[in-house]
Parts: C-alpha cells; structure tokens; sequence
C-alpha cells in the first residue's frame, strides 16, 4: 500500500469513528447494534475491531500510527486505541469488560499489576499463532519473568524502565587530558635528569647550545628544514614536508583521542569505592557542586544496593514461598549505603530526581543515577543549547569488589483480556506491536522497547539495555503491594543514621506477617561491623 493510500485509509477511519460518535451524541447510534453481525459487516465489512487501551498520552501517535500500519499487515482486523485515565486504571477496565460494548481487547500495564489483572479474569495466557509460538525467544530473560505467572506468560513485554549510571563525558576527558599531559610532563622530567645524570663530571651540558653543533645535529638541521646545501628550500621540498608535518598532526590526534577515551572508560568506577577515590583526588571545575549525586529518597534510584540480595516472589515476583528481606549480605549493603552519607551530604527531605537531572544539565554534578527519560531530556536540552557538554552512561557500579549491584526494573506490558471474545486476533496485534514496530518505538516515544537486538540512534540507550538485562523485575503479589514504600521508608531512616540491621528486620516481618496472615518474628542475625579505613582528613562535601 503506497503512503497516499495509508493516509486515504487512516483518513477514512477517523471520519467513520468521529461520524459514529456524532451519531452517539445526537442518539442516532444504538451502541447495541455495534456487535450485530449483520449491522457490523454493514458497517465495517467483515473486520474485527480490537480496543487497546492505554493510560500515556506519549504512546498516542505511535500507537495510531502502528495501528494503521497493522491495517496493512492484516486487512481483516482493525484496531482502535483508547486513551483512559490512570486512575483505577484496572478497575475501570474491569467495568468496561462487564457492561459496555466497547470491551478492551487489549491493555497496555506494569508488569506488578499482573497478578491483580489475572485473579480479576482480566489476563488470559498469551498464545500467538503461527511460528512465534515461543517469544521467550525474542526477549531477554527479565522481560520474560516480568510477564510470567505462575509458569504462565500471561503478557507481552513492551517497554522498560530502569536504573543506569550517568556521567559528564567533557568533564572526564578534561580530567583525562590532564592526567596524560601530567604524567608526560613528567617521563619528560625524568629523561632530563636521567640525561644530566650520566653526562660525564665538568661537562658543560649546554655547550651545543652555545655553539658546537654535531654533525649529525648538522644533518638532522638540515634534513628538518629542507633546506639544500646553498641553503635555499625547494618548493618539492616544502609541499613534501607541510605534507608530513599535517598527517602526522592528525594521527597524533587520532592517537589523542583513543588514548583519552581508553583513559575515560579506564577511570568509569566499578565500585561505590572507586567514586569515593575519584571524589578525594578529582579536582573539579569551578561549576561543579558535587561528583556524585543521586535521589536517595526515591526507592528506583537506590535499590541497586540490595537488588541482588533481597528476594521477594522468586524470579518472577509471584511465589510467596519466596521472600527473604533480612540477611547478612542485604545488612552490609545497607551498611555501606549508610556509610555514603558521610561522603555525599544529600537531605533525603530536599533532594528529587527532577532537581538532580537539572543539576546534571546545568553541569554542577559529574555522577548520577538516572532511569531511561534522561535520555530524552539531555537530548531536547541539547538542541535547545541548555546542555553544553558530552554525556555517558554506563553499568551501575557494584557496591564494593564483595558485593555486586542489581537496579530494579518495571516493564510496560501488552495485557490480552480474559473477556475479549477477539483473543486470536488481540494475540496477533500484541505480537505485531512489540515485535515488528520496537525499532521505531524510542524515537517515537523515548520508550525503550523490551525486545532483544533493538538498535538505538542514541548509544546511550546500550547501558539501560545491559542494565534491564540483569535487573530483578518489579514483584507481583498483591500481598507485598506496599512492599516498595515500607523499603523506602527504611532507605530514608537508614540513610539517617538508624541501624541497618534493626530496619532490615522490622521490615521484613512486616511483610512476612501480610504475606502468611499472621504474627511474624525473625531471628536475630549478628553481623559485626567491618573495621572502618583510617581517615586520611580529606572531606568530600557533597561529594566534590
């Protein structure tokens, strides 16, 4: 179909829908009508109408684009989004599935509301025809066990969000710059020592200088300049010679430029310590404020510590069976976490993500942790010439080199309702849509798509991905709802100085005693305290 005939069509549909709605308003329409075979087929020939529903305005001209494309790729079905409130978001869906006509064949939701959506009737197990019977293959694992309950995929992964370190790349090749020159500045110190300490005694070292030139100083002279032996230079000579003097100028620079980036992507920390060794000897431009600052009041940005340790539901986040909060490994995360407040003086009261976003754009911090809209923001702040710098992203650092790092993830599912009387053709669309359109979807929307082996414009985007890969999805059961807010909480207390022991295990017989219905205890664990280094008196305030 050429783009005038996708346009034609995308037209008519509009004036069919707006031409039905007018008919509604002015009750020529009996809704009732519109699933009568006979006054569908009429109507619409002999198509089926899927409703997807959705609650972000951003997914809107993406979504009404794929819709007309999937028109294409299947003429026997339409498909019509529908933008609804958040608010009992799943509840209103509910509703709509029991008493309208219009019933959401499909649904757009965070993978820890899945639980919920089954238990309704509102989730069925996905089952897309033809030879993409087992997506398993077409997601990463985490995507996978996002969407997985109780051994069934009763959704398809969309998109993602989650967790990743970023950085001020112009800050850190300035700072690389400067270390290559320092320590040629001083092989260059230590030559001319050398060289000075194995002239022979009474020597003059600068006689040459004075005035006795070698003969092969002499040659060497005469070969730089090009001049002849009469002393004039030769315009062969000349052009060879600029010829020379310019491409070894650019592969010097070339040579620069590989050797600053292997310096840059050397110096990314590995660990929190490396930061902390970072931030005590960096010496930081005037505008910057702090090395390293992220919103330690929001659970997104600082469950990496304990994300490898802590276990709620399984890999899947649906088995109660297995929830283990309060542990040794878990209590000196939270321990070290604790500790970063003597580094970083960060008020948990004061501090948003949106704050240190902006502070990173206007170049006062170096480090962050940041979720997948930055992208979008210091791209549109760039164009707009409000970021003036070069950016990175790469891995979250691990705690410490015992100790390793794990971000949180949420995926954006495509949902097949219980309800819908359409289920073949509402697997085939979700199928289409997270499958065949991902590439285009984060230049659309900024969403990053679920799907393996998705090429980005922006390289940056490559860390988030890596990231999600390893990243322990956000839990399902209903039981631990309040799971993510009774974790903050103990974050912020910890941060201030409460015992990371006592708040581990409060909370973890808090939600074991919702998960089983009854009175929970844990028994104390002992957990001596790790000798802490000596202090070389060096201060890091805010972390600069």
């Amino acid at each position: 179909m050429t783009i005038k005939r996708r346009m034609i069509a995308a037209v008519l549909v509009m004036c069919i829908l707006a031409g039905i709605c007018a008919a509604a308003a002015f009750g020529l329409f009996d809704r009732t009508k519109a699933d009568d075979k006979e006054y569908s087929e009429g109507l619409f020939g002999h198509r089926e109408t899927l409703y997807l529903w959705y609650t972000d305005e951003a997914l809107t001209d993406y979504l009404n684009s794929v819709a007309v494309s999937y028109n294409e790729y299947q003429d026997d079905t339409r498909v019509i989004p529908v933008n609804t409130s958040g608010s009992e978001y799943l509840e209103t869906i509910n509703q709509a599935s029991l008493h309208t006509d219009e019933v959401p064949d499909l649904y757009i939701v965070g993978n820890d509301s899945l639980e919920k959506a089954y238990l309704a009737g509102l989730a069925s197990e996905i089952k897309p025809s033809g030879d993409s019977s087992d997506v398993r293959t077409l997601f990463p694992e985490s995507a996978i066990h996002a969407v997985t309950y109780h051994d069934k995929q009763i959704a398809y992964p969309f998109y993602f969000e989650t967790s990743s370190f970023l950085y001020n790349k112009s800050y850190m090749e300035d700072w690389a710059k400067a270390q290559i020159e320092a320590e040629y500045d001083a092989e260059q110190g230590e030559a001319a020592q050398a060289q000075a300490d194995m002239a022979p005694p009474g020597e003059d070292s600068g006689e040459a200088a004075l005035g006795e030139t070698t003969a092969g100083d002499a040659a060497s002279g005469e070969s730089a300049s090009g001049e002849t032996a009469s002393g004039e230079t030769t315009a062969g000579d000349a052009a060879s010679g600029e010829s020379a003097s310019g491409e070894a100028a650019v592969d010097e620079m070339t040579q620069d430029e590989a050797e600053i980036d292997a310096r840059v992507k050397e110096a990314l920390p590995k660990t929190i310590d490396d930061i902390l060794e970072f931030a005590q000897n960096y010496e930081a431009p005037e505008q910057v404020e702090a090395v390293f600052k992220w919103d330690v009041s929001d659970i997104f940005y600082n469950y990496f510590f304990v994300g490898d340790y802590i276990d709620v539901g399984g890999a899947a986040g649906d088995n109660d069976k297995s929830v283990d909060i309060y542990n040794e490994n878990a209590i000196r995360c939270m321990r070290v976490y604790q500790n970063l407040n003597q580094f970083f003086s960060i008020d948990t009261k004061e501090i948003s993500y949106a704050d240190i976003l902006n502070d990173f754009i206007e170049g006062k911090i170096l480090y962050t942790v940041a979720t997948t809209d930055a992208l979008a923001k210091i791209e549109a702040a760039k164009e707009s010439g409000d970021f003036k710098y070069e950016y990175g992203t790469s891995l979250i650092p691990d705690v410490n080199e015992n100790l390793v790092s794990r971000s949180l993830s949420v995926t954006q599912c495509i949902v097949v309702n219980g309800y819908s009387v359409h289920k073949d053709a509402a697997n085939d669309f979700a199928l289409y849509l997270t499958r065949n359109n991902a590439n285009g979807l984060y230049d659309r929307t900024g969403k990053l798509p679920a799907l393996s082996g998705v090429e980005f414009s922006n390289k940056n985007a490559e860390a988030f991905v890596e990231e999600y890969e390893k990243s322990i999805p956000n839990p399902k059961m209903i039981e631990t709802s309040n799971y993510w807010v009774e974790m903050e909480i103990a974050f912020a207390r910890i941060w201030d100085g409460e015992d990371a022991n006592s708040e581990l295990k409060s909370l973890s017989e808090k939600i074991m005693t919702q998960i089983n219905g009854e009175d929970y205890v844990e028994e104390y664990i002992d957990v001596p305290a790790e000798e802490p280094e000596a202090d070389d008196g060096t201060e890091t305030e805010g972390g600069s």
